[in-house]
């Protein structure tokens, strides 16, 4: 199977909270490889630090301060975000990559932020015109592995599934997120395989 693996860095994880980096690579279970030429890293613009610090929560504060920093000044406006995924979705690279269907997203913990952040900036019919209505969860695959015994408890965490699998520490950056999440699912396949 091919996927786009994606990930999302935000302002937060409440419904007001702001898409402030986001990026995207293709994968297949097959090979193991990704298509490299064909990941995507941008920055949103969201307003100043300064402004955005009293509403924040404390660990944003601490950890995404440069973060967001850096979306303020570098980052493209919501339209041309969106612009910008319409052009890739509908190039003839990643339509040939994904054989001209519908792409099915693969990321960690979506339902937190990931999707519904994407359908209320890209948009409901945006969503539904250029990816499956089903996605495949790294978390919930991991909970379903530790029902059946083929993971130790704890592993619904991406650094401790990261540890677990000998892969270091989280990186809190999207591209690299989106791709060890990527990783971890290989990695996965493979010890399945192997019992």
């Amino acid at each position: 199977m091919r996927y786009l693996s994606f990930d999302i860095e935000a302002t937060g994880l409440a419904e007001s909270c702001l898409m402030i980096e986001f990026a995207m690579i293709p994968f297949d279970t097959q090979t193991g490889l990704f298509e490299e030429s064909l990941s995507r890293s941008v920055y949103i613009q969201c307003p100043s630090f300064e402004e955005l610090k009293p509403i924040l929560d404390p660990w944003v504060v601490e950890h995404n301060e440069t973060l967001i920093r850096k979306a303020h000044s570098e980052g493209m406006p919501m339209a041309d975000f969106k612009e910008m995924m319409k052009t890739y979705l509908e190039s003839p690279e990643v339509k040939s990559y994904f054989q001209n269907q519908k792409i099915t997203l693969f990321g960690k913990s979506m339902s937190a932020i990931d999707l519904p952040f994407l359908n209320r900036d890209l948009g409901w019919d945006f969503m539904r015109k250029y990816f499956q209505h089903r996605q495949l969860d790294l978390s919930g695959i991991a909970y379903a592995l530790m029902d059946l015994e083929l993971l130790p408890k704890g592993m619904e965490s991406g650094s401790t599934m990261m540890k677990y699998l000998g892969m270091g520490d989280v990186a809190h950056t999207a591209l690299e997120d989106a791709r060890n999440t990527a990783i971890m699912y290989l990695k996965i396949i493979e010890k399945v395989k192997a019992k």
